[in-house]
């Protein structure tokens, strides 16, 4: 299978998206998949999956490798990453922020 690689911008402290990641890595839980954080860089690792994800000023840069595994689950890549990019978003918008569609 591929790799996925997503982007998503933040206006928050590094500190702060790093806390409000803590809902995002619960749903990944929920899959078999882990992050393991030291400072602002997190491996990914779960069956069939393997990654990193690294928090900056304004950004939160997300890479997941998807092995065999995922490929005979039927994972389908373009709806795992729009899933993974929608829940980023609203894991890291500001309060009172409004999304553009």
């Amino acid at each position: 299978m591929g790799t996925i690689n997503i982007r998503q911008e933040h206006s928050l402290s590094v500190d702060e998206a790093r806390s409000r990641l803590a809902a995002f890595e619960s749903q990944m839980s929920q899959f078999g998949a882990k992050l393991v954080w030291k400072g602002a860089r997190a491996e990914v690792s779960g069956l069939g999956v393997s990654g990193s994800a690294v928090i900056t000023e304004g950004l939160v840069e997300l890479t997941l490798k998807l092995g065999m595994l995922a490929r005979a689950a039927g994972v389908d890549e373009d709806r795992l990453k729009g899933s993974i990019a929608r829940r980023l978003e609203i894991t890291l918008r500001e309060e009172g922020e409004q999304t553009v569609t």
